[in-house]
């Protein structure tokens, strides 16, 4: 059991990394994006200010959100293996 425990929490540790990392990469290709849209429009109003609205919007994307699947599929995969390793 305790190496079971132990397994989760380096998994767990591991994985938080790994989603920090892909966010922050995400997040620079996003504001990257919003500032050639901006660049090749010469868009209306202030530069910033488009940007910092475009990385709102992006807070609550889809795109976003699926990256807790950095999370949710390590796990789940590991689980199935477990259970039909043991009782399947």
């Amino acid at each position: 059991m305790i190496g079971f425990l132990r397994l989760g929490l380096v998994l767990l540790v591991g994985l938080t990394v790994l989603y920090v990392l892909i966010s922050i990469y995400a997040r620079s290709l996003e504001r990257e994006r919003l500032e050639k849209a901006w660049d090749a429009a010469q868009g209306p109003g202030d530069r910033a200010a488009f940007i910092a609205e475009g990385m709102v919007r992006y807070g609550g994307s889809l795109r976003r959100k699926l990256l807790w699947g950095v999370y949710v599929v390590p796990v789940v995969v590991i689980s199935v293996l477990v259970y039909v390793l043991n009782f399947g």
